[in-house]
């Protein structure tokens, strides 16, 4: 089962991603009313190699499943290279997972 839907492609010279991570996000009330854990998104990172194009440290105002779009400069970037997405919650879940970047027909 997939944690993560992956979109990225090169469109000139800017890198457009879109992702959407599979995750319940139970804010702290919540998590109070339901007599559970909070559990939600604390970091999420976007890598392609070595290279950083996106980094967030986040908390519970996101939603559930949230969607994260983000652009970055293509500068060494092309078609055919992996961006590899990571996210680590607040019980210590971490996930990661990567997709080929495609390029504008």
């Amino acid at each position: 089962m997939a944690n993560m839907k992956i979109k990225a492609k090169v469109k000139g010279d800017t890198l457009k991603c879109k992702i959407q991570a599979k995750h319940d996000m139970i804010t702290y009330n919540i998590a109070k009313k339901k007599g559970v854990d909070a559990n939600f998104i604390t970091y999420m990172t976007g890598k392609i190699g070595d290279r950083i194009v996106f980094e967030a440290s986040t908390s519970q105002f996101l939603s559930k499943n949230p969607i994260i779009k983000f652009e970055a400069p293509s500068a060494g970037i092309k078609k055919g290279d992996e961006l590899t997405m990571y996210w680590k919650d607040l019980s210590g879940k971490e996930v990661t997972e990567a997709k080929k970047i495609k390029g504008v027909k």
